[in-house]
């Protein structure tokens, strides 16, 4: 059985130790770690916290940025991306998501030079600790002051650029799910999957990220788990719900939605 968690992300406003609680009375094993709330509460007590429940980190979100968009220099941001490697390692944490940064007015060369440069940097690190780094594609509807890396086929050349296997990608149904092609294609992009994140949307991105309850949107979810089942896929399977479409909804019924959608659909795929 692949590990089920729940990023934090989905449940903003609780502080670390609710999210905790409520994730594991409800039976997943997993949680992806959001820093802010970690920082606030305290990396020791955090893994102390989840030792008592034997829960396992499945991700540290987020570190990147390195193209200058969100203000910082890229010294800086390489600087905190290593930070966030060394934490998910006091963690336990099995992978630290990364984004790439906006375009920042930079031309594509330019772009990818630099997110190349610091990825190399921080996977040596990652390698030495033993922590895997996932570099997420954002959709360009949602995403594009998050990432200038949009797509699984620019991610694969920015992962074999940098050629470390540390190294691979998250594969988040609700920025890729829609896309036919990677259907079609999968068996491409499934060896590089360190992370799968469950989301699912009533309409492709515009704007702001909106997802809605999963299995009540468009993405084919259960065609995308059959192949990652189909592709031998070993990690964690971590929900992340965020947006005008849920936030009306109560956080404990989003997750005993959430529950009850897995409990239904994952044992036949796990």
């Amino acid at each position: 059985m692949n590990k089920l968690s729940v990023s934090q992300i989905s449940t903003l406003r609780w502080d670390l130790e609710a999210d905790v609680h409520a994730y594991y009375e409800r039976g997943f094993n997993g949680i992806g770690l959001y820093r802010p709330k970690v920082e606030d509460f305290g990396i020791e007590r955090t893994a102390e916290l989840l030792a008592e429940r034997s829960m396992t980190a499945t991700s540290l979100s987020w570190a990147g940025g390195f193209t200058g968009s969100d203000g910082r220099s890229f010294e800086e941001s390489v600087s905190d991306g290593i930070a966030a490697v060394l934490q998910a390692a006091e963690l336990g944490a099995e992978t630290v998501i990364i984004l790439a940064g906006g375009k920042n007015n930079h031309i594509k060369t330019h772009l990818h030079r630099v997110l190349c440069q610091a990825l190399r940097r921080i996977a040596a690190v990652a390698s030495e600790h033993g922590v895997k780094v996932a570099l997420e594609p954002f959709h360009p509807g949602c995403g594009d002051e998050w990432s200038f890396v949009n797509d699984l086929d620019a991610t694969l050349d920015i992962i074999d650029r940098v050629d470390n296997p540390s190294l691979g990608l998250v594969f988040d149904t609700y920025h890729q799910g829609m896309d036919d092609e990677v259907i079609r294609a999968f068996a491409d992009y499934a060896p590089y999957i360190n992370l799968v994140q469950l989301g699912d949307g009533r309409h492709s991105p515009n704007g702001e990220m909106n997802r809605c309850l999963l299995g009540e949107g468009r993405i084919p979810l259960m065609e995308l788990m059959d192949l990652l089942v189909r592709h031998s896929y070993q990690g964690a399977v971590e929900v992340e719900l965020i947006g005008e479409d849920i936030e009306h909804i109560g956080y404990d019924e989003v997750l005993d939605h959430t529950r009850q959608f897995l409990s239904q659909t994952l044992p036949l795929r796990c």
